[in-house]
C-alpha cells in the first residue's frame, strides 16, 4: 500500500492512537489492527464466543510461541555452525524463556497495552507480559507473514535487547522455570528425595521430580539444590517448556 494512503487510512481510522503508539514501538503500521487489539487482551476481560472460546490473546500467545521458537532455532543453528546439540538447546531455552520474555514485553511498553480486569490489576499473573509479547508476534505473523515476523524478531529483538555474550555464560534457573509453568498449568508436583548425601554409599543426593504422582525423572548430585537443578532441566527438555 503506498505511504500516502495508508497515512489517511491511519488518520481516519477509529485505531488511530492505538496505530500511532504501535508504529513508534514496532516501526510499522499494522494492517489488520484487530490482531493486534486481541494481542492485548487478556482473559480476564474477554467474552465467549462459541464452545466455550474466549476472545482473549491466548490462541496468538500460542501462536506467538511456536514462530518465535522457530526463528530463535533457526537463528542459532546459523550463529553456531559447530555447536552441538546441547548447546543450541540450552541457549534457545535462555532465549525464549518466560522470564526473558516478560523482560523484553516491559523493555518494548507492551505493559501499557494489556487489557486486564481491574480485580486483577494488584495481583497480575507474573506471566501476564509475556503472554501479550507472545501473542503480539503471532498477530504480526497473521498480519505480515513469517517472513516479516522473523525479520521484526531478529532485528527489533534479539539485536537491539538480546546480548548473546551473556547468553552463552548465563545459566538458566530449570527449577524455577519448571515451577512457573507446573503453576500456569495447574500441574501438582513434589521434588522427592530417594537418597540422602548423608547415608548414600557415592555421598550424593538422588532426586526424582514427580508430576501428577508420575515420576518425570531423577538427577544425582553431591548438591542437593544441583540435582534439583538437573532433574528439573531433564524435565524442562521432555515436556517442551
Amino acid at each position: 500500500m503506498p505511504i500516502y494512503s495508508r497515512s489517511i487510512r491511519v488518520y481516519f481510522s477509529p485505531d488511530k492512537k492505538l496505530h500511532e503508539s504501535l508504529h513508534n514501538i514496532l516501526g510499522f503500521y499494522p494492517t489488520n489492527i484487530s490482531l493486534y487489539k486481541l494481542a492485548f487482551r487478556h482473559s480476564s476481560v474477554a467474552q465467549f464466543i462459541k464452545k466455550g472460546i474466549k476472545d482473549s490473546n491466548e490462541r496468538l500467545e500460542f501462536l506467538g510461541d511456536s514462530v518465535i521458537g522457530t526463528v530463535v532455532a533457526d537463528y542459532l543453528f546459523k550463529k553456531f555452525p559447530f555447536k552441538d546439540e546441547g548447546f543450541l538447546t540450552k541457549m534457545r531455552s535462555k532465549m525464549v524463556s518466560r522470564q526473558k520474555h516478560n523482560q523484553l514485553a516491559i523493555k518494548l511498553g507492551l505493559n501499557n497495552f494489556i487489557e486486564v480486569s481491574n480485580d486483577r490489576l494488584g495481583h497480575k499473573p507474573s506471566s501476564i507480559n509475556g503472554d501479550a509479547y507472545e501473542a503480539l508476534i503471532g498477530a504480526i505473523y497473521l498480519d505480515k507473514g513469517y517472513k516479516f515476523a522473523q525479520q521484526f524478531i531478529l532485528t527489533r529483538i534479539v539485536n537491539v535487547h538480546i546480548d548473546m555474550d551473556e547468553m552463552e555464560t548465563k545459566e538458566v534457573d530449570f527449577k524455577s522455570k519448571f515451577i512457573e509453568w507446573a503453576q500456569k498449568e495447574k500441574k501438582e508436583f513434589r521434588f522427592e528425595t530417594l537418597s540422602d548425601a548423608a547415608t548414600a554409599d557415592d555421598k550424593q543426593y538422588c532426586i526424582q521430580l514427580l508430576l501428577a504422582e508420575e515420576a518425570v525423572g531423577k538427577a544425582q548430585h553431591y548438591s542437593k539444590k544441583r540435582a534439583e537443578q538437573l532433574v528439573s532441566e531433564l524435565a524442562c527438555t521432555v515436556l517442551g517448556i
